[in-house]
């Protein structure tokens, strides 16, 4: 299908595979639970309060459609990684309005591009356009909360002749759409991430992508906090199960996953990233061998000197024979 003709000066996208894209997300949304991590329909609500207490999140469901899932918010982070890519272009004025075929997009965050798929697409764009979101992230006070859908609209555009589709529209809501444009906030994430099956690892890659970042020394996060900012509404003692499951495989993208014991002695998870780890260990290693062959030059430097101490004391023993 060759790429519709741009109208009424709107851009018309056609984005290669993610493997050529960067992949970008909202690191506001990637700390804090906005989606379910389940596939079967969730109606009950997400309630977040941060530690500090200065950050809400609310995640609402409409019943005929359920909560988005973070498997339907891959498609906000190919929305996220096509504009950043216009706006490295030099592009100005980017769209809220994005344009592309069905098949393109599938093939972007690598989904069967059979019936199946088609289907599943259009019900992970109604869930986007359907869950509201309330939240005091980017509100000036917090009684003044931001209350959004992650989509304004989405549609199938066909044409006219043929009554065939042509192009999928998506219209990003304002509040996302501003998200993606500012240039600090958004991470690129590793193009592992389509491939986790898992819900809970998907937010556990983006909470540690996140808070974790490149820091040699990682991050540590208490189990209790990573429940909360994870959404999971499983118990706590299941959510700890599943957890401990991901610990032990230890295969997300770019980070290891270890136990541990928080300054209060609870439970914690500790991320640390592969790249930064091993850093850390390289300097580790040079400052070792650095260490040693000062101390191999201080021993040198002290056996000269017992050796020269000896040859002095020679030499008198030999001038008092001589005498």
């Amino acid at each position: 299908m060759s790429a519709p003709k741009a109208r009424d000066g709107q851009f018309d996208l056609f984005i290669p595979l993610m493997r050529d894209v960067p992949l970008k997300d909202q690191r506001e949304t990637m700390e804090r639970p906005f989606f379910s991590l389940q596939k079967r329909k969730r109606l009950k609500a997400i309630t977040y309060k941060s530690p500090n207490e200065d950050v809400e999140v609310t995640v609402e469901a409409v019943p005929a459609y359920g909560m988005a899932t973070i498997w339907d918010a891959d498609i906000l982070i190919w929305a996220a990684s096509a504009l950043n890519r216009l706006k490295n272009e030099g592009r100005n004025d980017l769209p809220r309005e994005l344009k592309t075929t069905a098949y393109d997009l599938l093939r972007a965050i690598q989904r069967d591009t059979g019936g199946k798929g088609y289907a599943d697409l259009k019900s992970a764009l109604d869930r986007l356009a359907t869950t509201t979101i309330r939240t005091s992230i980017r509100a000036p006070r917090k009684d003044r909360q931001s209350r959004f859908s992650w989509l304004d609209e989405w549609s199938v555009e066909v044409d006219p002749e043929t009554d065939k589709p042509i192009a999928l529209k998506i219209v990003l809501s304002n509040w996302v759409y501003e998200g993606i444009i500012n240039e600090k906030s958004v991470l690129t994430m590793h193009p592992d991430y389509f491939q986790l099956s898992g819900g809970l690892e998907r937010a556990l890659y983006r909470i540690a992508r996140k808070h974790a970042g490149d820091q040699e020394d990682g991050w540590t996060c208490r189990v209790a906090l990573l429940h909360d900012k994870s959404g999971s509404d499983a118990s706590n003692k299941e959510f700890a199960r599943m957890l401990r499951k991901v610990v032990e495989a230890n295969d997300l993208p770019e980070y290891d996953l270890a136990f541990t014991t928080a300054g209060d002695k609870s439970p914690a998870v500790r991320f640390v990233r592969r790249s930064a780890a091993e850093r850390a260990q390289l300097r580790a290693e040079l400052a070792a061998e650095t260490s040693k062959r000062e101390r191999r030059v201080h021993e040198d430097r002290r056996l000269a000197e017992v050796d020269g101490r000896m040859d002095r004391l020679a030499h008198r023993r030999v001038d008092a024979l001589d005498d």
